[in-house]
């Protein structure tokens, strides 16, 4: 616990700092504003726009702070298919961290409390459109779900965590996603570009949320 620090982003949500990675969970530029745009509207509704009833398998790398997971929770209504969600973390986030991130000011507080109480290694049903399966465990090792449609890909930046942005890790994605499947990620480095692309997914280059990253990565396995 001592190695992390709650931090507040520029569009007033928190954040926590990891002192011996030098590095931040989220956008320091905004939190909420990073999970909305990149991971909700460019990855999730995105796709949702093509598959019509069909209910989604969605997977993120890093739960960290669950604030992806509450925003995909409160977009999930009977507008939308349901969604399977299963979210992988080898470092859960202690609770008495989560709650001085003060996440029930910005989004529903029932589903923030129920999303971080749920049981960890089993699929919880949080609404009648949303069901969490948490999982904790490393990524480089563990066998991924399958017939995935969306990923939200979150892990720390490769300059802090390279391992976790290889040719392996990405053609292990891209073995796991159904066709048309969805990918987003906050990096938009040439050599990750180049990667997704050798990989055989198609690469979009994408507008970064309003006043934060310039651009962000969209990619689509054909």
């Amino acid at each position: 616990m001592n190695d992390l620090e709650v931090q507040r982003t520029d569009d007033g949500t928190a954040t926590l700092y990891v002192k011996s990675l030098n590095e931040h969970y989220h956008s320091v530029k905004g939190a909420l504003t990073e999970a909305k745009h990149i991971y909700r509207d460019c990855a999730l509704r995105h796709h949702t726009t093509h598959t019509g009833t069909q209910p989604i398998r969605l997977l993120e790398i890093g739960f960290g702070t669950g604030l992806n997971a509450v925003v995909t929770a409160m977009a999930a209504d009977t507008t939308m298919p349901p969604i399977h969600y299963i979210t992988l973390e080898k470092y859960p986030v202690p609770a008495a961290i989560i709650e001085e991130l003060n996440y029930g000011s910005i989004v529903d507080t029932q589903l923030l409390r129920d999303i971080h109480t749920a049981l960890w290694e089993q699929p919880v049903s949080i609404t009648p459109t949303f069901t969490i399966e948490k999982r904790q465990c490393d990524l480089l090792t563990t066998p991924l779900p399958s017939d995935i449609d969306v990923v939200y890909f979150d892990a720390f930046a490769p300059e802090k965590q390279p391992e976790m942005w290889t040719p392996d890790v990405f053609a292990r994605l891209y073995k796991a996603m159904r066709p048309e499947a969805t990918l987003t990620t906050y990096c938009a480095k040439g050599v990750i570009r180049r990667m997704l692309q050798a990989t055989g997914f198609a690469v979009e280059r994408l507008a970064g949320p309003i006043g934060g990253k310039r651009e962000i990565l969209r990619a689509t396995k054909g």
